[in-house]
């Protein structure tokens, strides 16, 4: 059965980046972002925290598909699964629990390197810091040790010079974990579900960041808010939209992420959405998504 498109929510149709007067899902006039030049040469990284600390938000999703669209322009990427649940690693298509070393070994252990933890990807200049359970007791070990809200700060300095951009997939709560990624970050990206309950927490998110920033981490700045699983063709949704770009005005990135099924057949392929269906609007989506991410 053909796909319809009679409604602005069907996949083509509604794809997160332009509606048919040339302004974005909220109603703005949509800039035209460059495509990115090329790089003679790589590093060091600029790094940025997927951080919302409601879960189900969409930020797995958006670290995998992001980081494999910067990678598609020629930009060498880290991804950090920074979550005990793993979900960044599976949706790579990688078993935690068969993973003997993830990142956990790296920040408690001084004798794993962490060379010896970074996985290939499929994706061509895409690599990943895995995660397993195990990260669970880094929350609590990480309390009596010096500098503890240092301690990814210190693992990913060495690979810094080796990427262009380290995306670090957060896990849904502002405990010791999210507090080391984001003093170990340069920015933050905010997913944001376009459903009313998702607004509720983001005034949270914010006073811990600007602790972060006057206590920690005085470079860290919001890069964006990004619109996620927003579906055009509900009042609700359309609605959730507006007030959060009337809240936060320019820091709402123009480009939005629609709902799809698309995104949970990727999960169970174990690879990004660029290589799964290339000419989804969901691919079409996260690299322009990259492309504004490098404008800014």
């Amino acid at each position: 059965m053909a796909k319809s498109t009679n409604l602005p929510g069907g996949e083509d149709a509604a794809d997160g980046l332009l509606l048919s007067d040339g302004k974005d899902p909220a109603g703005r006039p949509m800039p035209s972002f460059p495509d990115p030049m090329p790089l003679t040469s790589h590093g060091p990284a600029w790094v940025v925290a997927m951080c919302n600390q409601k879960g189900g938000v969409g930020k797995t999703t958006t670290t995998i598909n992001l980081g494999a669209a910067l990678a598609e322009w020629g930009r060498r990427v880290l991804l950090v699964d920074f979550d005990p649940q793993g979900a960044l690693s599976v949706g790579l298509g990688v078993n935690p629990h068969e993973l003997d070393r993830t990142i956990y070994n790296v920040l408690m252990d001084g004798d794993v390197a962490v060379n010896d933890v970074l996985l290939k990807t499929n994706t061509p200049g895409m690599d990943l810091l895995p995660s397993n359970i195990d990260l669970s007791a880094a929350e609590v070990q990480l309390v009596s040790e010096v500098a503890r809200e240092q301690a990814l700060s210190r693992v990913l300095a060495p690979l810094r010079p080796d990427y262009d951009i380290i995306l670090i997939d957060c896990q849904p709560s502002l405990g010791l974990l999210t507090v080391n990624a984001l003093t170990a970050a340069d920015a933050v990206i905010i997913p944001l579900e376009c459903e009313f309950f998702a607004l509720r927490g983001v005034a949270l998110l914010m006073q811990t960041i600007e602790k972060v920033r006057e206590r920690l981490n005085p470079r860290l700045e919001i890069r964006g808010i990004l619109a996620t699983m927003f579906d055009p063709r509900t009042l609700h949704a359309r609605e959730v939209l507006a007030r959060v770009v009337e809240a936060f005005g320019d820091r709402v990135f123009h480009t939005v992420i629609t709902r799809t099924v698309r995104f949970p057949e990727t999960t169970v392929a174990g690879e990004p959405i660029t290589t799964y269906a290339p000419s989804s609007a969901g691919a079409r989506a996260y690299r322009e998504l990259a492309k504004e991410v490098l404008a800014r």
